[in-house]
């Protein structure tokens, strides 16, 4: 599918309700951070790797991901293992190597070192702005691709540009209500 850079249509009120649905959890997710530092949100105050600066970077990545999907098909998404590797090496975590895919996914988590809440917070602009751009300009919501190989999709399952906004929307406000508690734990603070 070929997206290309003409002024964008008007909404139909589908597409209009679905992107306005994941504006409101974007939004929900954007204010666990307002006000913080970049080491604020670079800490995790709870026993998993989990920092407010990473939730938001992992969102990003993800609405990215799906968005290429939409755009390109299964080819935006492959999680191909390294020579000799089994997926219950991988899942075992015994692989003697693993996949660049899978700990750039790890490092979607948490801010690397040199990275800013600023920068975060502009790229997921980025992101969110092509996604808008995306969904204006694909001509059916119904129109689906099938997912790519990997263990934890169905062998064959196909994905609508509906399911897949519905997916982000579900995502996004997930990790909004796991940004709120992470946001209380550093200074008392709810994004609510």
């Amino acid at each position: 599918m070929t997206i290309e850079n003409t002024p964008a249509p008007a909404l139909d009120g589908e597409r209009a309700d679905l992107l306005a649905q994941l504006a409101a959890a974007r939004t929900a997710l954007r204010s666990t951070v307002d006000g913080l530092t970049d080491e604020q949100a670079g800490a995790h105050p709870t026993v998993s790797a989990l920092s407010l600066g990473g939730l938001v970077k992992h969102v990003a990545a993800m609405e990215d991901n799906w968005q290429r999907f939409v755009v390109e098909g299964p080819s935006a998404m492959k999680y191909e293992l390294p020579e000799g590797v089994t997926w219950a090496d991988f899942a075992s975590g015994t692989a003697r190597e693993f996949p660049q895919w899978a700990i750039d996914h790890r490092n979607t988590f948490v801010m690397l070192p040199g990275e800013t809440l600023a920068g975060i917070l502009a790229r997921y602009e980025q992101i969110a702005a092509r996604t808008e751009e995306i969904i204006a300009a694909v001509p059916d919501l119904a129109a689906t691709h099938p997912l790519p190989d990997a263990p934890w999709h169905e062998a064959g399952a196909v994905r609508s540009v509906r399911r897949v906004l519905m997916h982000l929307i579900h995502e996004t406000a997930q990790h909004a209500g796991h940004a709120d508690i992470i946001r209380e734990s550093l200074d008392g603070r709810t994004a609510g």
